[in-house]
């Protein structure tokens, strides 16, 4: 039967890094028989066997991403996210890999836009199937006072939906109260979402137009939290699709 442990200990004293470690350690415990370990995959509803979660950074290298009125680059708040993400989920059992681990872009060698290649080579993390992609970024627009973490969902497998959904319902249950922004199905502006044949997530953390937004996702505190969520719904999601549940 399916044991859930107390979410709060993602959130308590993760200031004071020797507690945190503590609570990471337990929470890896509580979940360790909930999701699928590499070479001992579960079945899924629909005959697909999920062995890995493709975390993806956004960005990096020559191509920063957002900045914020201070200079802050994107690239660095999406890779400390998704190394917390990773981490966590690694030590729940999974199977998971990064896209990048460091501040380069994944453009490689060839011909036409780096960019685009950038971009081709996150997608082709999930060449293959079997996995789960989940991309990290930070927003920004003109006007400051807009705030709060988006959630898009790739239309090309129906279960994205329901993991951003769970990533919605996690952070305005854990971090933003008052986040009343819903999840959006992605066209084809968001490139690894229009490729991604697998299920697959854009997460918009949060705002680096808005000043307070922007002090929070500065803090190596919020950035754990905020991977502590993903990983969280990453986790259940897992859980119920080798369980079939909808």
């Amino acid at each position: 039967m399916k044991q859930r442990i107390e979410r709060r200990l993602f959130f308590e004293f993760t200031s004071h890094t020797v507690v945190f470690a503590a609570v990471f350690a337990a929470v890896a415990v509580a979940f360790s028989q909930l999701v699928p370990r590499e070479g001992a995959a579960k079945q899924t509803a629909a005959g697909e066997v999920l062995t890995r979660i493709v975390i993806d950074p956004g960005h990096g290298g020559e191509d920063g991403g957002a900045v914020a009125p201070d200079g802050t680059a994107e690239k660095d708040i999406n890779l400390s996210v998704a190394k917390s993400t990773c981490a966590l989920l690694t030590a729940l059992g999974c199977d998971c890999v990064m896209t990048r681990d460091d501040d380069v872009m994944l453009s490689g060698d060839g011909a036409g836009s780096k960019k685009l290649r950038d971009l081709q080579s996150r997608v082709a993390f999930t060449d293959g199937g079997g996995c789960v992609f989940v991309s990290i970024h930070q927003n920004k627009f003109p006007q400051n006072s807009c705030a709060g973490t988006q959630v898009y969902y790739s239309k090309n497998d129906a279960r994205s939906e329901k993991l951003a959904s769970l990533i919605r319902k996690n952070v305005q249950g854990y971090l933003q109260k008052n986040n009343t922004r819903q999840i959006k199905r992605a066209g084809s502006e968001i490139y690894v979402l229009d490729r991604c044949t697998v299920p697959a997530v854009l997460v918009e953390c949060g705002f680096l137009s808005n000043p307070a937004e922007l002090e929070l996702l500065k803090t190596e505190e919020y950035q754990k939290k905020l991977g502590c969520v993903i990983a969280l719904s990453v986790a259940d999601y897992l859980y119920d699709d080798a369980a079939g549940r909808d």
